[in-house]
């Protein structure tokens, strides 16, 4: 049978930036919001980071001093609207003990250390991460191995097909899981086998959807895929909800509920994340009952 337990042990996804390239702004961005990419999880008490663009600051913004002593960010790559946030993130500023640990799988194992230390310095930007109060501390490994972190949580990752190579992330606690496939070009043919596995019987795949089907033939080997390809992957690999994430820029409301009302007529359970969305995943437990209903005499049931 499945037994579902408390709910302080779920596995819980917050969008708090959700655009892609560069910020949006204006009255006709204001349902699905304007940062780029940053998404809370949490498994129980435990956070995780995926990206730091400049949702990172308004998430920051919230955390204030109730953030965790240690704190794990894990980027998919190093382009600049996955790493804008990083300086302007609060609980940098507000504790000397605070360890900030950033994960980057698509440098043949190095760390981001030096090229964020090339980035946040003069004369591109006037204050350096080794300045800021909280310790950085940067650790790199390769993408499609398993990253384990010093605790021995275990995430699954992938390398995807986008210019200079991104990674996307499986986080699994108590029986659910999440995957993070952004920023990615889908293939031809598609779904690509490989990811559809990575992916496959997931609870949420956050999918790169930045494009529309007519506007990704002017910008085939940009990397970036559009919502059609992220419903065939799901349905290929019975993902259960899809979250279109790294939205376009000029994609206004009217323009994104117009698509997302479309998708939802192809998979219902396919959205167009906004920011300061929540989800939460409870946990399931499986015990194995066969063999007592089998001696029972009685069909198992779940």
């Amino acid at each position: 049978m499945i037994r579902r337990v408390a709910s302080s042990d779920a596995l819980q996804v917050r969008f708090w930036g959700i655009r892609g390239s560069t910020c949006a702004s204006g009255p006709q961005f204001v349902e699905f919001g304007s940062h780029t990419p940053c998404i809370e999880v949490r498994c129980g008490e435990r956070l995780f980071i995926l990206d730091a663009g400049t949702g990172l600051s308004a998430f920051g913004s919230e955390l204030g001093p109730a953030a965790p002593e240690k704190i794990d960010i894990l980027l998919s790559h190093l382009h600049l609207d996955h790493i804008s946030g990083l300086p302007f993130f609060k609980p940098a500023l507000l504790a000397k003990e605070r360890v900030i640990r950033t994960y980057c799988g698509h440098l043949e194992g190095e760390s981001a250390m030096e090229p964020l230390s090339r980035l946040f310095s003069p004369p591109l930007f006037p204050v350096r991460l080794g300045q800021l109060p909280a310790r950085f501390e940067h650790h790199g490994f390769r993408a499609g191995e398993p990253l384990i972190l010093d605790d021995g949580t275990r995430i699954e990752t992938h390398l995807l097909n986008h210019p200079g190579g991104a990674t996307g992330f499986r986080i699994s606690h108590r029986g659910r899981s999440i995957c993070y496939v952004s920023d990615v070009e889908h293939s031809d043919p598609w779904p690509d086998p490989g990811l559809a596995d990575f992916v496959r019987d997931t609870d949420l795949m956050i999918f790169d959807g930045m494009f529309s089907d007519a506007e990704y033939s002017y910008c085939r080997g940009w990397g970036h895929s559009t919502w059609q390809k992220g419903v065939e992957l799901a349905q290929s690999a019975g993902v259960k909800a899809l979250a279109i994430f790294h939205l376009y820029p000029g994609h206004d409301d009217a323009f994104l509920k117009a698509a997302e009302a479309e998708m939802q007529a192809v998979m219902p359970t396919a959205f167009m994340a906004r920011e300061r969305q929540a989800l939460a995943f409870e946990p399931v437990e499986e015990e194995m009952v066969a063999d007592r209903a089998k001696a029972a005499k009685v069909p198992a049931t779940l």
